[in-house]
């Protein structure tokens, strides 16, 4: 299988992710500058972390349009895997490939932490790897990251199990105290209906080496990995 890494001017997680991807997990995956448009090779895109075209306007927002972007929507139409972390969360929401807005944390300042996140659904393609409420522990790394779509889609969300990963303590409570930016309904990261687009706030790649605190978001990448092998069986 071959994972693409897309890459923006601003991008700043591509070389984290691609090593995690490459010597951690041994998986052959490749940069994608966000002005190629051919990624007819690839069996998943990844869009990591990081400030794209600067965050100018607000997160994401001129990321959207780069010539990339149209052929990230031919590929996630095609139902193969999206995984947007962070800055790439914010860049599916403003392409419309997931729902919803980000907004300004609560604080209105810029968090960088470790948190605690749950494991809201384990029969996901991003989360196979897990057990349903587990809880990671993962870093974050935002100042966009206050989670926001209106009362009836966030019912329609829930109602649908779109939220795969919400904030919560380290017994995985829910706790407002444990929610660092004020996301609505503590959303860290929630998929597309078709299930195949996922967009989270915390990083993955910063946590899967145990020599960097945690070794809990190898499970998101090796719950893609196990779903990707999956689809060559069949």
């Amino acid at each position: 299988m071959r994972f693409g890494v897309v890459v923006f001017p601003g991008t700043n997680c591509d070389r984290e992710t691609l090593f995690v991807l490459t010597d951690v997990l041994g998986q052959r995956a490749e940069p994608i500058w966000h002005e190629d448009t051919d990624l007819s090779g690839y069996d998943c895109l990844i869009l990591p972390g990081g400030f794209a075209h600067g965050d100018h306007l607000r997160a994401g927002a001129i990321a959207r349009f780069s010539p990339v972007m149209a052929a990230v929507e031919r590929f996630a139409r095609s139902d193969r895997p999206v995984l947007g972390i962070c800055n790439g969360f914010q860049v599916l929401l403003e392409a419309g490939l997931l729902p919803g807005a980000m907004l300004p944390n609560a604080g209105l300042s810029f968090v960088c932490d470790w948190v605690w996140t749950r494991v809201e659904r384990s029969d996901s393609r991003f989360t196979a790897a897990c057990q349903e409420g587990q809880v990671l522990r993962l870093p974050i790394a935002h100042g966009e990251g206050n989670y926001f779509c209106p009362p009836d889609e966030l019912a329609r969300l829930e109602a649908r199990r779109q939220v795969l990963l919400r904030y919560c303590d380290a017994a995985g409570r829910l706790d407002p105290a444990a929610n660092p930016n004020g996301s609505s309904h503590a959303i860290a990261g929630l998929v597309n209906e078709a299930g195949n687009v996922f967009g989270l706030m915390p990083h993955p790649e910063r946590a899967s080496e145990a020599e960097l605190g945690s070794a809990d978001g190898r499970l998101l990448f090796q719950s893609l990995i196990r779903s990707l092998a999956h689809v060559g069986r069949r």
